[in-house]
């Protein structure tokens, strides 16, 4: 069914969560039922990020700062639509740049980082509301297993675990637009029509603040 009748405020939807968790399947499947276009991350595309999972210490602020500018470039891209045309769906919140320069810079590198990220962060358009996808950490490592993407074969347990770990952290503490929380690891919406349903009738709904999501099997 089709939704975008339904939208009032949300113009601009941001999901996240850590890697593997879901975000890109879930903003593929919400665009058609809200009439949005999409906005896809384009992590391939760092030419350092196999290299970072190989090898951390020796490729992670490379890896960072074209991130960084990478990121950077495709919102200042976006910023040039209007908004208020067409309901609009990314699969990553900027923010989430400095979750991972958090996680893997020594200090003297995140110093110079911060600098950067400073003079560019008041540039970036605000979303309307955040989803936060939320999965155990073997969930996480399940569903990169499946996906099977060249340059994660490398990536570590002991990695995904901490980047959950700073994903609960951030969100914990967020509380700069109103916040969906999903934890996927026991709903569906992939496979299931009746998960995804009862999860764009959440995000209609939508009010100020924190919601955490109960799918109407479990309430």
């Amino acid at each position: 069914m089709n939704h975008n009748s339904e939208i009032r405020q949300a113009r601009y939807i941001v999901i996240d969560g850590p890697i593997g968790v879901g975000k890109t399947s879930l903003a593929t499947l919400l665009a058609p039922e809200l009439n949005a276009r999409l906005i896809f991350e384009r992590a391939e595309e760092n030419p350092f990020l196999s290299d970072f999972y190989h090898d951390p210490a020796r490729f992670r602020f490379q890896t960072q700062i074209f991130f960084l500018m990478s990121r950077f470039a495709q919102q200042e891209e976006f910023s040039q639509h209007d908004l208020f045309n067409q309901v609009t769906i990314s699969d990553y919140l900027f923010a989430k740049d400095r979750i991972f320069a958090y996680l893997n810079l020594n200090d003297h590198e995140l110093a110079l980082y911060e600098q950067i990220y400073k003079m560019i962060e008041p540039k970036v358009v605000r979303p309307d509301l955040v989803i936060y996808l939320q999965a155990d950490t073997e969930t996480i490592l399940r569903r990169i297993k499946q996906r099977a993407r060249p340059f994660e074969k490398d990536v570590s347990r002991d990695y995904i675990e901490a980047v959950n770990d700073a994903y609960s952290h951030y969100f914990f503490r967020y509380a700069e637009t109103p916040l969906l929380v999903i934890n996927t690891s026991d709903i569906d919406f992939v496979h299931n029509p009746q998960d995804l349903d009862d999860l764009i009738r959440e995000i209609l709904s939508m009010r100020p603040g924190t919601l955490y999501y109960v799918p109407r099997s479990q309430g």
